[in-house]
């Protein structure tokens, strides 16, 4: 195990709500400073570490993947630009809800939850109420809190806080953070469709060793591995097409293989096998191989998003929600109306706007006509004529070509019959 792994383990094995420094490692683990350094940010990464203002950083619980849509007490800390007060080693909980403290403290008692947080101003028998029953409390308006209450937070381990901005301003500054969560939890992750401990061959393996291999599991592509565990090539059948089974693999693999990460999103894997034309690709943690992800897996995991439940919207989402779809002979024609959130500051439709439902109708173009999964390869657009707030348009998309591996499709804007903007997009097929 190296130093960088050992600081790891170690900084995992702290006491939740432990403050670490970089001296402090350096000196118990006997490393530089600078390896110490290196270490804590990588956990910060792996989400084992935050760093907080006035108080430093602090060992936290990684969060679940049930809990990826809650914010914990420290990131609330960062998102008011608030200060710690009491309750520090509660910073790591995760954020139930939240409550605004605007009634009768005798009516608030049934609202209040454990790890919630109420949001109050300067009223100490409201703060007193919510940390007895397991809950954190943001003091807003920059107001001084009574050490009884400071006394209190220490003694449940449940933060304190303190902001200088108004409730109605912390509050929505809360909603927009956890907004954020939503959309980011629907984004598909490499590990929700990968293959898990996949099949692989050791380096010192033999051209026969994929062979047999190949006859077990009915596959031909296996991930390369060292003693570590480290990917470190890909063995095809194009690799060993033709020779004799006592060659080392590692004399005919593919070296240095791309690999991902199991939280890079499924849509950016999907992109690196299309454009390097390639069908497979190793999942690495600390660069050793934890599963594969296949252009098959992506798109099933694509095609499935289709059917799930919205949590948070996206903004191609948004724009797209106010337009109707309709299949046609050679492709779609889609009407609606422009909205708020597609106009420029002169008040006409934005570039941006227009291209976004353009783009999106050639997609849907080869999905509802071919059913193919793509991908964007070029994308040429004109404009000829604004398009103001709540006006009709239409959006035609008609596949002009179609290949085994790409396409492309002409997209057509017209707005009370005229022509206002036009565009030719190329895509390349993922699902082939």
């Amino acid at each position: 195990m190296t130093k960088h792994e050992q600081i790891i383990n170690y900084i995992k094995n702290l006491k939740v709500g432990s403050r670490i420094s970089v001296r402090q490692l350096a000196q118990e683990l006997e490393v530089s400073e600078g390896t110490a350094y290196r270490a804590i940010k990588d956990a910060q990464l792996e989400g084992f570490v935050c760093t907080l203002p006035r108080i430093g950083t602090v060992r936290i619980e990684k969060k679940t993947d049930e809990a990826i849509e809650k914010l914990s007490f420290a990131e609330v800390v960062n998102i008011v630009e608030g200060s710690i007060l009491g309750g520090k080693t509660g910073l790591h909980k995760p954020l139930n809800k939240f409550l605004i403290g605007a009634m009768e403290v005798k009516e608030m008692a049934q609202y209040i939850e454990p790890e919630s947080l109420l949001i109050v101003g300067n009223r100490k028998d409201a703060q007193m109420l919510a940390l007895k029953m397991g809950a954190a409390v943001l003091v807003t308006g920059g107001f001084d809190v009574d050490e009884e209450v400071v006394k209190l937070a220490d003694s449940v381990n449940m933060p304190l806080i303190s902001s200088s901005y108004d409730t109605f301003t912390v509050a929505t500054f809360i909603n927009r953070a956890l907004y954020k969560l939503l959309v980011r939890k629907d984004v598909i992750r490499v590990k929700d469709a990968m293959v898990k401990d996949p099949d692989y061959l050791d380096m010192n393996a033999t051209v026969g060793d994929w062979r047999r291999l190949l006859k077990i599991t009915h596959h031909s592509k296996f991930p390369v591995v060292d003693g570590d565990k480290k990917v470190v090539g890909i063995a095809t059948t194009n690799d060993i097409a033709g020779l004799k089974d006592d060659i080392p693999i590692k004399d005919v693999m593919s070296k240095n293989p791309i690999v991902v990460g199991q939280d890079t999103p499924v849509a950016h894997a999907a992109h690196l096998m299309v454009w390097e034309g390639i069908e497979l690709i190793p999942v690495v943690e600390d660069k050793k191989l934890i599963g594969v992800i296949t252009r098959q897996d992506a798109i099933r995991a694509l095609q499935n998003l289709s059917f799930q439940p919205q949590i948070g919207e996206t903004i191609d989402g948004i724009v797209m929600s106010r337009f109707s779809l309709l299949k046609t002979e050679n492709g779609i024609r889609m009407r609606g109306k422009t909205g708020p959130i597609m106009l420029n500051p002169y008040g006409v439709a934005s570039c941006g706007a227009l291209m976004t439902v353009m783009a999106n109708a050639g997609f849907e173009a080869f999905r509802s006509q071919k059913r193919l999964e793509t991908v964007p390869d070029s994308f040429t657009v004109y404009f000829s004529k604004p398009v103001e707030l709540e006006e009709e348009i239409e959006v035609t998309a008609d596949i002009i070509d179609m290949g085994r591996k790409s396409g492309k499709a002409e997209v057509n804007v017209y707005h009370r019959g005229k022509l206002v903007a036009k565009s030719l997009v190329s895509v390349k097929v993922i699902d082939r």
